[in-house]
C-alpha cells in the first residue's frame, strides 16, 4: 500500500450491524432463539453467566431493532414467549459461519491454544 492509499471506508450498514449483533450476549440468544420461540427463564438457562438485567435490556434491545417480537399470552399464570422475527431468523446462516470460524480458530478455556514456531527438543 503506497504512503498516501487510505484503506476503504468501512460501510456504515455493516458497522451498525456489527455493532448490533456483536453486542455482549446479543449472538447468543439469538443463536437460543433461532431453536424456536420460548421463555425468557429458558432463554436465560441456555446461556451461562447472563444476569437478569443483561438478558431484559438484550431483549428489548432485539425487540426494538425488530429481530425479534415479544407476545403476552394470557394464562394462569401470565406467559410471555420470545421468537425471532423474519429478519431475526435471516442471521442464521451469517450465525453459522461464525459458528464454523469459532470451531476452527477459537480453543475454548479448557484445550490448550496452538502454539506457534515450536522448537524440537534436542
Amino acid at each position: 500500500m503506497a504512503p498516501n492509499d487510505l484503506p476503504a471506508p468501512v460501510c456504515a450498514r455493516f458497522h451498525q450491524a456489527v455493532e448490533l449483533i456483536g453486542g455482549r450476549w446479543t449472538g447468543a440468544i439469538i443463536q437460543t432463539l433461532l431453536q424456536g420461540k420460548t421463555r425468557y427463564a429458558l432463554i436465560k438457562a441456555a446461556i451461562p453467566d447472563i444476569n437478569d438485567r443483561m438478558l431484559s435490556e438484550r431483549l428489548r434491545s432485539l425487540e426494538f431493532e425488530e429481530l425479534l417480537t415479544r407476545r403476552v399470552v394470557p394464562e394462569s399464570p401470565v406467559r410471555v414467549e420470545y421468537e425471532l422475527t423474519e429478519k431475526g431468523r435471516s442471521l442464521q446462516s451469517s450465525l453459522n459461519e461464525i459458528g464454523a470460524w469459532a470451531e476452527r480458530w477459537i480453543p475454548l478455556e479448557s484445550e490448550e491454544p496452538p502454539r506457534k514456531n515450536r522448537k524440537a527438543a534436542g
